[in-house]
């Protein structure tokens, strides 16, 4: 049986999604793509994973396949990250390119080692890109600046990146995980139904005219009223102590 290309973990309420195929800059294939959705269907089915981490294996996070017939894949790995319903942080530890940067565009929140690149140059290999990225990108970085590196096909640094708001951080590549962590852990602490339910307001609220969105926002502000989260979560404000939320 062919190695696992996607390796999943847990500790506590953050489960930790790896990108498994170094020797080939865990480039999309159709056994890793499979693999991927699986674990994303995986964690939606999970009430215990609050935050989910998402990094490759070895120096890059995920580059251009080799774009032959038998390795393209049955589904799009981004769209599988993209449908998980938790906060999704993405650790991008090294090249983040072509199908690997759309992966990165389907997280939440981006984090980045200084050695990291990233580029949509799809089109100089007279493709475009197909599994999100003409829509995610202007979404994060603006409309000028995504066609600008779409059409270009420029391959831009970590630095490059952050001041773009691609990323929100960049760090060393030996201080990544930790801080990864660190953040994954700070978000989890938090209401995860909250989190849940954060996540959907502002995704689908980007689709909405400002009047409709503010509708979803108070429907789910009035949904958290019947959780018991949200009771925990006054209740130990007033006795001024850490919330023990159950996801309930």
């Amino acid at each position: 049986m062919p190695d696992k290309t996607v390796i999943y973990s847990k500790k506590g309420h953050v489960a930790r999604v790896t990108l498994n195929r170094p020797d080939a800059g865990n480039a999309i294939s159709r056994q890793l793509a499979q693999e991927l959705e699986e674990v994303c269907t995986r964690v939606n089915r999970d009430d215990r994973v609050y935050v989910v981490t998402v990094t490759g294996a070895g120096a890059v996070f995920c580059s251009f396949g080799n774009g032959e017939p038998g390795e393209l894949p049955s589904c799009n790995p981004a769209a599988a990250i993209a449908s998980i319903d938790r906060p999704v942080i993405v650790a991008v530890n090294g090249d983040a390119l072509g199908e690997g940067l759309e992966i990165a565009l389907s997280g939440d929140i981006r984090l980045a080692s200084d050695n990291a690149r990233f580029g949509l140059s799809q089109v100089s290999r007279g493709r475009i890109p197909v599994d999100g990225g003409t829509q995610r990108l202007p979404r994060i970085i603006g409309r000028g600046k995504a066609l600008e590196l779409l059409m270009t096909g420029d391959v831009i640094t970590a630095g490059e990146a952050l001041e773009i708001g691609l990323v929100s951080k960049v760090v060393p590549p030996a201080e990544l995980v930790a801080e990864t962590g660190k953040l994954a852990e700070t978000v989890a602490a938090k209401g995860p139904i909250a989190l849940r339910y954060l996540k959907e307001a502002v995704n689908k609220g980007m689709d909405m005219t400002l009047e409709q969105g503010l509708c979803l926002e108070a429907d789910l502000y009035f949904l958290l009223h019947t959780t018991a989260d949200r009771t925990e979560g006054i209740k130990a404000f007033q006795e001024k102590r850490p919330p023990k939320y159950k996801g309930k």
